[in-house]
């Protein structure tokens, strides 16, 4: 038999968008309340994974979808397309029901949601309240949230798109345990994590609940924030928890980038990546340097969690 040949056609490198907080705050918040019904549909029917893993969304070659939820012996699956720009619903049997993503308000989308999952035979109790948010508001009382620029949501999956390819460079270069590449709907963030294999310390009394599951164990996480309360314009961060000592009074690579005390975390501004004439190896040394020093500091066992680096993707 021939050789078999494969024909590609490789485009040159795809654009950094400039996505400003200002400019889409009001498409971003009605989009996080969106996407928390969708996040809380898999969290209240998907099993539980350790650290919350069953709970995020992941992105794709079109938005970020749920990937497949059982419930009973089906199984269906929730996508936002941030290219065609509607919400999609498909069960394993075939079934197909689509959402319009466009200017409206949370609790119309919220009837129409609950309607189209009915529709196809799934049936899901959700607490309809956000969370992570300053104000949080009842979904079905939701009026105030109503925003949805078609333009401003496709630079925002570009931007989370970049973000994901890179993490998942990033992921290869690691041997022990580490998470997917996800998006957390309730924090509004892509993240990948690296743990040491240690328990980490027992939490402080009152401290949040969800964290005893999310921080059980010693770990290193980066990531991409898209703006948000927290850190006001896109940018990517790295942190290690529970944070070694020294790590504050450090600096890491490229010279951009900062740590927060407010946060306790390094930060890298989106636009001093975009800014640059290799935005991917910025973030990558960014992400790298990060590491080193965390993991150094907290003595890591870096030879056998480390792969080398003539083995990196």
């Amino acid at each position: 038999m021939g050789a078999l040949r494969e024909d590609r056609h490789v485009e040159g490198p795809r654009s950094w968008p400039s996505l400003p907080l200002a400019e889409w705050q009001a498409t971003r918040q009605t989009l996080h309340m969106w996407m928390q019904m969708v996040g809380k549909t898999r969290l209240a029917l998907a099993p539980r994974q350790n650290h919350w893993w069953h709970v995020p969304l992941y992105v794709t070659s079109r938005g970020l979808t749920t990937t497949p939820i059982p419930y009973g012996s089906r199984a269906f699956e929730v996508e936002f397309d941030f290219i065609d720009h509607q919400l999609r619903m498909e069960t394993n049997e075939g079934a197909i029901k689509t959402l319009a993503l466009r200017p409206q308000a949370v609790a119309d989308f919220y009837q129409e949601y609950l309607r189209a999952l009915a529709g196809l035979g799934i049936i899901v109790k959700l607490w309809p309240v956000p969370v992570e948010v300053d104000h949080a508001i009842p979904f079905p009382e939701d009026r105030i949230h109503a925003a949805y620029d078609a333009a401003q949501a496709h630079r925002f999956f570009e931007m989370l798109s970049h973000a994901d390819r890179i993490a998942k460079r990033f992921q290869g270069r690691f041997l022990g345990k580490a998470s997917p590449v996800h998006f957390f709907w309730g924090a509004f963030d892509l993240a990948l994590t690296r743990f040491s294999g240690r328990r980490a310390p027992e939490p402080k009394t009152g401290e949040w609940w969800v964290l005893r599951e999310a921080n059980s164990h010693e770990e290193f996480s980066v990531g991409f924030w898209p703006g948000s309360g927290v850190v006001a314009e896109p940018a990517f961060y790295a942190y290690a928890r529970p944070e070694p000592v020294g790590l504050a009074s450090t600096s890491i690579r490229p010279a951009a980038a900062y740590y927060s005390r407010e946060l306790a975390d390094f930060i890298l501004p989106y636009e001093a990546v975009r800014s640059t004439t290799s935005p991917d190896e910025t973030v990558l040394d960014f992400f790298q340097s990060a590491y080193e020093t965390a993991a150094n500091l907290a003595r890591w066992d870096r030879p056998a969690l480390d792969r080398p680096p003539s083995e990196w993707p």
